[in-house]
C-alpha cells in the first residue's frame, strides 16, 4: 500500500467521468467537447431520427410564440429536433440494469431504441405514426444485428398499453411538449389536443406505463417547459411530476441539463429587451422510482396532490 511522507495511505484520485461517463451531479453539461464527441460517434453509426417526420415541425410561428430552446434535443437543418443519443447513453448507464427490458410510451424517432439495444438492452417503444416506425425499423436494421432489433408498436399508447401484460425494468421517454411540435393531424396525436384533453391522456398513458414497471425500477423523463401564447410558462414540469405521482412513483432525482448556447446568445438581447423573458438554455431530467410502499415513500405534497384533480 503506497503511503506519503507522513505515512498516510495514498488514495488514487479516480476521475468521475471514467466511472460514470459524466460526474453524477445534479447538473449535466452537454456543452463540453467530450459530450459533443460522444454525440457525433452515435450519429456516425447512421442514426437519422429526423426521418419519418415532417420538416420544420417547430414552425416559425411556434418559435415566435414560445421562444423555445430545444435543449436536450437538437435542431437539424430542416428545423426538426431529434433526441440526443449521448443523453440516452448516459441515462442508461446511470439507471438501467444490464440487459433491462425497457418501455417507452412516447417513442418518436429512432434514437432511444437504437441506443438502448446497441448497449444490450431490450427496448419496446410505442409510436402513433406508421411512417415514423417504418423509418425507425429501417435505421435499426442498418445499425444493429437482426437478433438485436428494438421493438416498436404502432398506435395510441393509451390503447396499446391496455394489451401489455408483461413487466419492465426501466422506463425512458420524452413526451410531446404539448403543441410546441405538431407531429400529425391525427386526432389521437397529443400534440393536436386541447389542454384539458392533453392532460387527461397524458396522465392515463403515464399511469398505464408505470403499472408495468417492477418495484424499485426507475423511470427517466426528459422534459422542458414551454410558454403559452401570452408568454407565460405552462409549468409542464410540474404537470409531469404530478402525473407520475398519481401513477404511484416517487421523485428520486431532478437533474438540470445544460444545453449548448447555439443561437441563444443572439436571441437573448432581443427577447429580454422586448419583454424581459430570460432565454431558456436548460431542460430537466426527472428520475422517478417505484417504491415498495408508496405510503412511506411519497412526499407529503405528492400524497396531498393525489387527492385532487390537477
Amino acid at each position: 500500500m503506497a503511503k506519503d511522507l507522513f505515512n498516510n495511505e495514498i488514495i488514487e484520485d479516480v476521475i468521475l467521468r471514467d466511472i460514470f461517463i459524466e460526474p453524477p451531479f445534479s447538473v449535466i453539461d452537454t456543452k463540453t467537447g467530450r459530450w459533443q464527441n460522444r454525440k457525433r460517434k452515435w450519429i456516425n453509426l447512421g442514426i437519422k431520427s429526423e426521418l419519418g417526420r415532417l420538416d420544420n415541425l417547430t414552425g416559425v410561428e411556434n418559435a415566435k410564440n414560445y421562444d423555445y430552446d430545444y435543449g436536450h434535443k437538437y435542431l437539424i437543418n430542416n428545423g426538426t429536433s431529434i433526441f440526443d443519443p449521448a443523453l440516452t447513453e448516459l441515462i442508461l448507464k446511470w439507471y438501467a440494469n444490464n440487459k433491462s427490458d425497457i418501455i417507452d410510451p412516447f417513442a418518436g424517432g429512432s434514437v432511444r431504441g437504437v441506443v438502448s439495444n446497441y448497449l444490450g438492452h431490450n427496448y419496446t417503444g410505442i409510436e402513433l405514426r406508421q411512417e415514423q416506425v417504418d423509418s425507425n425499423r429501417e435505421q435499426a436494421l442498418n445499425i444493429l444485428p437482426i437478433n438485436k432489433q428494438p421493438q416498436w408498436y404502432v398506435g395510441d399508447s393509451d390503447s396499446v398499453l391496455d394489451d401489455f401484460n408483461r413487466s419492465y425494468d426501466f422506463l425512458i421517454t420524452c413526451p410531446p411538449y404539448m403543441d410546441l411540435e405538431v407531429y400529425s393531424n391525427n386526432e389521437l396525436d397529443l400534440s393536436n389536443m386541447e389542454y384539458d384533453l392533453f392532460i387527461e391522456k397524458y396522465n392515463s398513458i403515464i399511469l398505464k406505463s408505470c403499472k408495468l414497471l417492477k418495484t424499485e425500477s426507475f423511470a427517466c423523463v426528459v422534459v422542458g417547459d414551454i410558454r403559452n401564447k401570452q408568454g407565460y410558462y405552462e409549468d409542464f414540469i410540474s404537470i409531469t411530476k404530478a402525473a407520475f405521482y398519481k401513477a404511484g412513483m416517487c421523485l428520486y432525482n431532478d437533474i438540470i441539463i445544460l444545453n449548448s448556447i447555439g443561437t441563444a446568445s443572439l436571441r437573448a438581447k432581443k427577447t429580454f429587451n422586448a419583454d424581459m423573458k430570460n432565454t431558456k438554455v436548460h431542460q430537466n431530467l426527472l428520475v422517478f422510482r417505484k417504491p415498495k410502499r408508496i405510503d412511506k415513500a411519497q412526499s407529503a405534497w405528492a400524497k396531498k396532490l393525489n387527492k385532487k384533480t390537477y
